[in-house]
């Protein structure tokens, strides 16, 4: 069993707080590791440590640390596959799965690249009677990541890798169910370059949470998790005077018109409906048919596919998702699909009898489908987080507009089809934060930004691209005058250009 630590100023660190808690193999079920939980003096320790360090790093000019992160992607693409095998064996979903899941934050870490260019300011000459005016970004100074279980290498690099390319200091918390690769990555930033103490991990939970939320030197927090806890870090974090960007909960539709090629939706649904066992912020959950035509002709095509599923453990090349996360976890899945049965839905498919021979002990869960879902049952309002689909029909277009718009969520939303007219109307008109057409997990790459709206988001600015630069830095603005020796005496009104 590994002891895992802390990562404080370059180095590991063990655990001094007395409080652990097991890390768990979910393919078998084993413990495979005893993960430290940071006191509030082990936090305190690694603000320290990034106070220290960072004024030095911010005078570092902006591309020698273009640099750091130019040699991280590099390491990056040399571990890669060590890097998805560690965190396929603690997170759960396969291999292939969480390649994808370290590309997706290298590519934050490649756009980080491009700081010299993305700092730069606006300048002004001749503003007024010899005077010059021009902008500056400049770090904040200590900022700090709280990040999930479910994505533990490409969320923490879409927090630290802008904020460190900025000038900043981060400390992260990751989460203390898959700490393994985050701490990896910490290894990877310091080899590539980057002084000691820029980047701490510490493992905790609620104590080390409050700890970041409360201390005085920590200037910005960006979380991403439930949407209880991230209107709790937003409104704590918020009322320390830090700038606090949180991101929560979903629950995604995707609308599929009479006329969609229902082939090539019914294999964006089981793709991303059923992809890493549902656990992913942008999954497909609720599947909208408009009209009872497409309603059954999909349930026709999607009843086999969902048996046909292929779940086994995250080593096999050939499984279409591995087991989810803790056994807690996959306790909850099924609670949900009980309480379906219970509304009234119509469950198709039930994988709650799901068993692996060999893997007895694993957190398997098996696909679930259920058709004649309402908009007052709880498993349509709220996020089950499991490879469970909900077919809620819908009888026309506005209908299924209706419903995308009212639910409490508006993180991801998708349509099918191909009239553009119909596309276009439904991107302009939904209350939803990312949209795709005839995309499933419409997710902007690393030059654009990542966010949702209403109960999914809280703050000002999203993750990544131009946003992440904006809220890793404070602006700072110039009015500058050489004055050419005469004196003009004293002057009492505002100053103005003319």
């Amino acid at each position: 069993m590994r002891e895992m630590t802390h990562f404080i100023g370059g180095r590991h660190v063990k655990g001094t707080s007395g409080r652990f808690v097991d890390g768990f193999q979910p393919m078998t079920g084993e413990v495979i590791s005893r993960v430290p939980l940071a006191s509030k003096a082990e936090v305190r320790a690694a603000v320290e440590n990034a106070r220290d360090a960072q004024p030095a790093w911010a005078a570092t000019n902006p591309q020698r640390r273009a640099r750091v992160m130019m040699k991280f992607v590099e390491l990056l693409n040399r571990d890669m596959d060590q890097l998805a095998d560690l965190l396929a064996r603690e997170h759960g979903k396969t291999v292939a799965d969480a390649r994808g899941d370290i590309v997706r934050g290298l590519e934050v870490a490649e756009f980080s690249i491009g700081i010299p260019h993305l700092l730069k300011g606006e300048y002004t000459t001749d503003a007024g009677p010899g005077i010059d005016l021009y902008s500056l970004r400049q770090p904040l100074g200590v900022v700090a990541g709280i990040t999930p279980f479910n994505f533990p290498a490409m969320i923490p690099m879409w927090k630290f890798c802008p904020a460190i390319a900025c000038g900043n200091a981060f400390v992260l918390k990751p989460s203390e169910r898959d700490p393994g690769v985050p701490l990896k990555l910490a290894e990877l930033m310091i080899e590539a370059g980057l002084p000691a103490g820029i980047l701490n991990v510490v493992n905790g939970d609620k104590e080390a949470v409050d700890a970041i939320l409360d201390d005085p030197d920590i200037r910005a927090i960006g979380f991403v998790g439930s949407t209880p806890i991230a209107e709790y870090i937003y409104t704590r974090g918020c009322a320390h005077g830090k700038r606090v960007q949180c991101f929560g909960g979903a629950k995604n539709h995707m609308v599929i018109m009479p006329d969609a090629d229902l082939d090539q939706t019914v294999d964006a649904l089981i793709g991303a409906g059923y992809g890493s066992a549902g656990e992913r912020c942008m999954a497909i959950s609720v599947a909208v048919p408009v009209g009872e035509a497409t309603a059954e002709a999909l349930i026709e095509k999607l009843v086999p596919r969902v048996e046909a599923l292929k779940i086994g453990p995250s080593t096999d090349a050939s499984a279409d998702y591995g087991p989810v996360v803790t056994r807690a976890h996959l306790d909850k899945i099924k609670s949900y699909v009980d309480l379906g049965v219970s509304e009234g839905a119509k469950l198709l498919v039930d994988g709650r009898g799901f068993s692996l021979q060999g893997y007895e002990n694993g957190f398997y869960m098996g696909g679930c489908l259920f058709d004649g879902v309402t908009t007052d049952m709880r498993i349509y309002k709220e996020e089950i987080f499991g490879p469970v689909l909900c077919v809620a029909r819908a009888e026309n277009f506005e209908t299924a507009l209706r419903m995308c718009n009212d639910h409490e969520y508006g993180n991801g939303v998708a349509i099918y089809t191909r009239d553009g007219d119909s596309a276009r109307d439904f991107a302009a008109r939904v209350n939803v934060g990312m949209v795709g057409v005839n995309v499933p997990i419409p997710v902007p790459l690393a030059y654009y930004t990542f966010g949702g709206w209403k109960r999914s988001s809280f703050g000002d600015l999203n993750q990544h691209g131009p946003d992440a630069v904006r809220f890793y830095t404070k602006t700072k603005t110039v009015t500058s005058r050489w004055p050419s020796g005469v004196k003009e005496g004293a002057s009492f009104v505002i100053p103005t250009m003319n």
